[in-house]
């Protein structure tokens, strides 16, 4: 299982230089986890960015993937997380969700950087994996 982090979405979904570069390294649909966080995200991004039909399609698109909703054993899972990896409550989440799951991360951002299982593919950069 592979998490796609919010910022890869984004560069993917935007076809950046980076996005091209997210897009070799994703994952087939039925292997692809998507915390319920990662899609407020993307919808509140894209609605904002490019207009609601274009953020109902991409929703859309998740709820073809394994959709994971927040219930408590992962928020205070995150709260860990958070307190351990010195993470924001999304990126937590997001931490927590993949931990849970046994999956890796797929992401462009930066806070990711160095933790255990996450691939990083910098915006403008190469990529690391741990």
């Amino acid at each position: 299982m592979r998490l796609v982090d919010t910022s890869a979405w984004i560069e993917w979904l935007i076809d950046s230089e980076t996005g091209k570069a997210v897009e070799a390294a994703l994952p087939k649909r039925d292997e692809w986890l998507v915390p319920t966080i990662v899609q407020l995200e993307l919808a509140k991004w894209l609605t904002r960015e490019v207009g609601e039909d274009k953020a109902d399609e991409a929703i859309a698109f998740t709820e073809k993937c394994v959709v994971v909703a927040l219930d408590t054993r992962l928020a205070l899972a995150a709260a860990e997380v958070s307190a351990r990896h010195k993470l924001a409550t999304a990126d937590a989440i997001i931490y927590a969700t993949a931990e849970a799951y046994g999956a890796d991360i797929l992401t462009c951002d930066v806070h990711f950087e160095g933790l255990p299982g996450v691939t990083l593919i910098a915006k403008g950069g190469g990529q690391t994996q741990r």
